[in-house]
């Protein structure tokens, strides 16, 4: 049998599948095979039929769609014109990410392993359910299954086992390899450049909309700096309806950049073009770039890192110590170890740096894009309606900041870089571009819509509220919850001033305020008639945004026993009807972890 190529699929959205199949594509060249590897949307999906070994690498994202880098291929997958057997010479293996927290676990891979069976591929092996929420992340999965995955590519193709493997300490060609140019007079602007007014913003083409406004919303004395932010989208032909999402990158600060460039000893002003080793690979950075521009805006240096990071690093190490303690985090048997370093106090890939210097001052610049991932898109639920603010793009920040073992603050790198935006200091511009949501609202006008928002879960609600508003649809029931009225109650103002129009009706819950916490969920139980009178007889739609933690369940299982009180139904039937609003559309949630 001839040397297969071993093709490597994924569908990620915030890096983990990207860097699960990277693993995959290291071990296969350690193994001396033949390997590509690409997100499925660059995927030709014509050729799958001509292709004889795949992986498919893909997480769950929201309510158990898959990843954007996925979607075209998805739809593509699940033609009803695909002949049954159509996948008939394909050897495949479906290895999924997810987080067991959320109700759709996994759901993209299980229905993708599904599809390809009834397509006629042959799987070689069940498919792979990592789980995020695992004590030991997703690895505990991974590990074991990529194990088999293996032992089974070497039953397929008995010649592969012969194959004398590179050793683990033996460097693998780099991705790219930099060359820096030596004439630096020419000046190169790294900048967004503002687009034409036919461009269709994407990740690929995000628009740099001008910072109008950036206000904290909490009072100076609560723990929790909550922003309401403000962007000038004219002329971007944005549009967007309530429920959808926007998404930008962040940026590094300028004292992490420094201390990168100062431990690498790198010159930031020192210009530079990448050329690509072999392997299909894709970088937005801009050609010819300079340190700085990639530091500041590409290399994720902030984000805790993964078990990849010391895998690749130990590869580094002539320290006899520092290659130890490396080798020993790279490795199964290791987890415990590297969980406690670096995962449970948030240890940045900066600090480990500083950790490992004799490591650090072996590093080669041309194994920065291996060892760094790409600075992630964040996505935050549009708080504003363009009926209400033409022109305008609003989102509803907080900005995390939380204490480990650590001695500095552990801080979120978009949350903290948005809130250091001051357009009082001159011109401040973010390159941003809008996604559809998850969010559905009914078109009906005389459709109740009851929204449980607590915390800046209240975003997408405020959206919703002043585009129905502007609509004409004036059956509206808001639960707000925060911890006090006098420091956190979002859009306050705003929202007496659509209840006195008879717009609102509004039900508050600060947890704090009183000895005993009071929450969202009591105050659905203590409207029960109400609630139970707008589902029942007026068709209502129920909404549920905030924080993926205990609140959604809490806030289903009071539901439900609205149901249960108001409507008579047993606990099973409550729990029938439950499911039957959610495959209906008439039950939705968004929620983030």
């Amino acid at each position: 049998m001839s040397q297969p190529t071993l093709l490597v699929l994924y569908g990620s959205q915030t890096g983990t599948a990207q860097d699960t199949a990277h693993r995959i594509v290291r071990q296969a060249q350690r193994r001396r095979l033949q390997v590509q590897v690409m997100p499925l949307d660059d995927y030709n999906v014509s050729n799958l039929i001509s292709e004889s070994l795949v992986v498919f690498v893909c997480a769950t994202t929201g309510q158990g769609d898959p990843p954007d880098n996925m979607k075209n291929f998805w739809r593509f997958l699940f033609r009803k014109s695909l002949p049954v057997g159509s996948l008939s010479r394909l050897d495949c293996a479906v290895l999924g990410l997810g987080d067991s927290s959320y109700p759709k676990f996994n759901f993209v891979a299980k229905k993708l392993h599904k599809r390809l069976q009834h397509l006629g591929a042959s799987l070689l092996l069940p498919v792979g359910l990592a789980d995020e929420q695992h004590d030991l992340g997703s690895d505990a999965v991974i590990d074991l299954w990529l194990t088999s995955f293996w032992e089974k590519a070497f039953a397929l193709y008995p010649h592969l086992a012969d194959v004398i493997p590179l050793s683990e300490d033996e460097p693998l060609p780099p991705m790219y390899t930099f060359h820096f140019l030596e004439d630096v007079t020419e000046k190169v602007d790294e900048r967004q450049r503002i687009p034409t007014e036919q461009t269709v913003h994407s990740q690929s083409y995000p628009f740099p909309a001008r910072l109008i406004f950036n206000r904290r919303v909490t009072d100076l004395s609560h723990f929790q700096d909550v922003r309401h932010i403000e962007f000038d989208i004219t002329g971007s032909n944005i549009e967007f309806a309530a429920g959808d999402v926007v998404n930008m990158r962040p940026c590094n600060t300028k004292e992490d950049v420094q201390q990168f460039c100062q431990l690498l000893r790198l010159d930031p002003e020192a210009r530079f073009i990448l050329r690509a080793t072999g392997l299909l690979c894709f970088t937005r950075l801009p050609q010819p770039c300079t340190v700085n521009y990639l530091v500041e805006n590409y290399l994720d240096i902030a984000a805790v890192p993964r078990r990849s990071f010391f895998e690749l690093l130990s590869t580094f190490a002539t320290n006899e110590l520092e290659r130890d303690k490396l080798v020993e985090f790279s490795s199964a048997a290791g987890q415990n170890e590297l969980y406690t370093y670096c995962n449970r106090p948030r240890r940045t890939a900066l600090e480990v740096l500083v950790d490992f210097p004799h490591t650090t001052a072996e590093l080669n610049v041309d194994y920065l894009l291996d060892l760094f991932p790409e600075i992630q898109p964040r996505s935050f639920s549009i708080a504003s309606s363009l009926q209400a603010h033409p022109h305008r793009l609003q989102i509803l920040v907080a900005v995390v900041q939380y204490k480990t073992k650590l001695y500095k603050p552990r801080r979120g790198l978009c949350s903290t870089w948005l809130a250091s935006l001051d357009p009082a200091q001159g011109e401040v511009f973010v390159p941003l571009w809008v996604k559809k949501g998850s969010l559905k609202f009914p078109k009906e006008k005389d459709t109740p819509v009851i929204m449980v928002g607590p915390g800046t879960g209240v975003a997408p609600f405020r959206s919703a509220l002043q585009e129905r508003v502007a609509e004409g649809k004036t059956v509206n029931i808001l639960f707000f919850g925060c911890r006090s009225e006098s420091k956190d109650f979002y859009f306050r103002s705003e929202w007496e001033e659509m209840m006195e129009r008879g717009h609102l009706n509004l039900f508050t819950a600060f947890s704090r305020d009183q000895e005993e916490k009071v929450y969202v969920q009591h105050r659905v139980r203590e409207n029960a008639q109400l609630l139970w009178d707008l589902i029942a007889n007026k068709s209502a739609c129920f909404y549920i945004a905030g924080s993926a933690k205990q609140m959604p369940a809490s806030v289903g299982d009071a539901l439900k026993e609205v149901f249960q009180q108001e409507g008579g139904l047993s606990a099973e039937e409550a729990e029938q009807m439950f499911m039957a609003m959610e495959k209906t559309g008439r039950l939705q949630s968004e929620t983030w972890s």
